[in-house]
């Protein structure tokens, strides 16, 4: 099962400028469209103004020398079946250079789809200090591969904090987070018998260890658990059996909006005591949940939602199109990046060292920070479906405390 939702989100906000931590990162808005403009492999993005004065194209393998701006390659799909989500968070680092008005950064995009230890080393021998990508879990490796021995920090974008360490900062969502958060308030509000259903795999296992782990740091008993192949007569199986079995008040389905309404349906049937329904962060974005009678009362966590739907506005204003949820990675790591460029010498190494500040970072997605380990963490809001809605009752801190 990939780790990806990979579903467009299309809520309406435009990005603002905001303080965090007592540094600024600016967030320009509707002044600074740029309709029209597009990303493509080894494209320089880096300036928002246009040149007064038409400069020499560079050759077809090497970069034109730079002493005014640090080289960040980004390594994303941008042919093949993830191509759309590669495209999105390219054009997602445009948009953060354009809105800060960002002249220090030259962006180049190498396309994974071709190989991704190809790009890698193409990366890497065009001088680029810091690496964002790649996408997915299993394209990590390879790239480390490259970056490592030339000193060339990593900021991934895949979901899998195993894969986190000295050299690498995994950014992504992490459903481990999703469901730690959810059990920490279900459990304050009195759950405490508690059944899981995941799907058989890596991103199942991942989440009843998250589930173990969590009720071992705030109590409760796991009292079921059942796994399936992924489908929709495998899930309503699997909660028929859980059903049958009994003994819990809550039970986490570590699944699809989609498959997971299926699954509640047949854990509800004929019980006068609806047991508590808790979804990952797959579930974010998907307005079904709110029709599903079956997830009535219903609980999920995930990043607020507070600026996507302007920044989703201001990327369709210059894009054409609504950009994919993970988008967003693109633009926060851009964000990161010009804060930490600001005491950052050009064509010297990367300062990956100032990645570890405690307290925290500010981007589309809310607060982040990473830990010693180079696994991000997120402050996440709790969500419940209630009454055919979706509304937050709790929501996510705002920073962190040093």
């Amino acid at each position: 099962m990939k780790l990806w939702n990979l579903s467009d989100w299309t809520a309406p906000i435009t990005v603002a400028a905001r303080q965090f931590t007592g540094r600024n990162i600016a967030l320009a808005g509707a002044a600074m469209l740029a309709a029209g403009c597009q990303v493509v492999p080894k494209a320089d993005v880096g300036r928002a103004s246009v040149p007064t004065a038409p400069s020499p194209e560079p050759s077809a393998t090497a970069l034109p020398t730079d002493t005014g701006r640090h080289r960040i390659a980004l390594l994303v799909p941008m042919n093949g079946d993830t191509a759309g989500v590669g495209r999105a968070i390219a054009n997602a680092t445009t948009m953060a250079l354009l809105d800060t008005s960002a002249d220090n950064l030259r962006i180049t995009t190498y396309d994974t789809a071709a190989g991704v230890a190809t790009a890698a080393r193409a990366a890497i021998a065009d001088g680029n200090k810091l690496i964002l990508g790649p996408l997915t879990p299993d394209a990590v490796p390879a790239v480390r591969a490259a970056a490592r021995p030339a000193g060339v920090p990593v900021i991934a974008f895949a979901n899998d904090a195993s894969l986190a360490g000295p050299d690498v900062f995994v950014i992504g969502h992490m459903p481990e987070q999703s469901i730690r958060r959810s059990v920490e308030y279900a459990r304050a509000r009195g759950a405490a018998r508690f059944a899981v259903m995941a799907p058989e795999g890596d991103y199942g296992t991942r989440a009843v260890s998250a589930l173990d782990n969590a009720l071992r740091d705030f109590g409760g008993a796991l009292t079921g658990r059942q796994s399936y192949a992924r489908g929709n007569t495998s899930i309503v199986s699997a909660a028929a059996r859980l059903r049958a079995a009994g003994g819990y008040d809550t039970v986490l389905i570590a699944d699809s909006a989609r498959l997971s309404i299926d699954a509640a349906a047949e854990l509800q049937r004929g019980s006068r005591n609806r047991s508590l329904i808790v979804g990952t962060e797959l579930w974010s974005g998907e307005a079904s949940l709110a029709r599903a009678a079956s997830l009535e009362g219903a609980l999920f966590s995930a990043v607020s939602d507070q600026r996507y739907g302007r920044f989703a506005d201001s990327y369709a204003a210059r894009f054409g199109t609504q950009p994919y949820r993970a988008a967003t990675l693109g633009y926060d790591a851009v964000l990161l990046t010009l804060r930490v460029a600001r005491d950052w010498k050009v064509g010297t190494p990367f300062p990956k060292g100032e990645l570890y500040d405690k307290g925290g970072f500010l981007g589309v997605d809310g607060a982040f920070r990473f830990n010693r380990m180079g696994v991000v963490e997120r402050a996440l809001e709790v969500r419940q479906v209630k009454d055919g809605e979706i509304v937050v009752v709790a929501s996510a801190p705002s920073g962190f405390g040093r």
